[in-house]
């Protein structure tokens, strides 16, 4: 019985998204517990393999983002640990975290995404942009983290030294004018699409992270030509990545109604404003299901008799 496991949700972690990982984990947690499983929560930090030894955890549900937790690192740690883990393994984490190897999957595989070029820290000329406006963002963080959009040459420098605080390449990407949407993806399928509308500049960490600061329409306002489209290219891109059971991919749709995949979150967050659980609920799954669900997937992956 899995009831009967150890269940150990790792949370906050040490990226730049660690607030935003407390959140989600404590709300598993408390989801967990009332629906009967023997729950501890632990932060990940530099001693996460004793803490997990310590504490006995038969099975890692994980609630991390960001670096460390989504990027393969605990995944690859949990794997030489033979603990069974919730959402997508080593690699997929790995590649999913990685914009510039995403987009280059994504161009192999023919799924449309926005133009782009790649800069690194140690270039000495000023970067040819593919034509303002144009996102520039880090290549390995998430929750729009040192992401701007920028719309003149003029701007370009300050957003390329804001990414650069977060590590030493950066994306510059098209700016693709329209509507943002989401596709989450689970048990393989996919959910209804969400429409995102910021109240105020664009969906950065802010926007997402503060209740009331964006507008989401479930389901998406599109034709059903467009959502049946946007659903089949989320379902490939899950699939091209190696995605496992969950994951959510982020589009932006031109006014032509051209859809354009921007990146995979491998672990879609779980608060009361994320994305994941408002589309699951429009499906009729509630939230302690879809924990529940997602917690399933350890077990799918591992093939470990329940």
């Amino acid at each position: 019985m899995i009831t009967s496991k150890k269940i150990g949700v790792l949370m906050g972690g040490l990226s730049s998204e660690r607030d935003i990982s407390l959140k989600t984990g404590t709300l598993i947690a408390a989801s967990l517990k009332k629906t009967g499983y023997d729950v501890i929560t632990i932060d990940a930090g530099t001693d996460l393999p004793c803490q997990i030894d310590k504490n006995g955890v038969e099975v890692a549900f994980i609630a991390l983002h960001g670096r460390y937790g989504e990027d393969g690192c605990v995944q690859g740690l949990l794997e030489l640990m033979g603990i069974p883990y919730t959402g997508s393994g080593v690699t997929a984490s790995a590649i999913c975290m990685d914009k510039v190897l995403s987009k280059r999957l994504f161009e192999y595989h023919s799924i449309p995404t926005p133009e782009y070029i790649l800069y690194k820290k140690d270039e000495k000329e000023e970067p040819v942009v593919p034509g303002y406006p144009v996102v520039v963002k880090p290549c390995r963080e998430g929750s729009t983290i040192g992401v701007s959009i920028v719309s003149n040459k003029e701007a370009l420098s300050p957003a390329l030294e804001k990414a650069l605080r977060y590590g030493d390449d950066v994306i510059i990407e098209k700016y693709i004018d329209g509507m943002e949407v989401t596709a989450g993806i689970l048990d393989n399928a996919p959910l209804p699409l969400i429409e995102i509308a910021p109240k105020e500049g664009f969906y950065d960490f802010k926007t997402k992270t503060t209740s009331g600061a964006a507008e989401y329409i479930v389901p998406a306002r599109l034709s059903s030509s467009v959502t049946g489209e946007i659903k089949a290219i989320a379902l490939k891109t899950h699939k091209v990545m190696g995605c496992c059971y969950v994951s959510r991919i982020d589009f932006r749709i031109d006014p032509a109604g051209h859809p354009y995949v921007l990146e995979v979150n491998t672990v879609p967050g779980m608060t009361e404003t994320s994305l994941l659980p408002r589309a699951a609920g429009e499906a009729g799954i509630g939230y302690n299901e879809l924990v529940e669900m997602i917690l399933t997937s350890a077990f799918i992956q591992k093939n470990i008799r329940l």
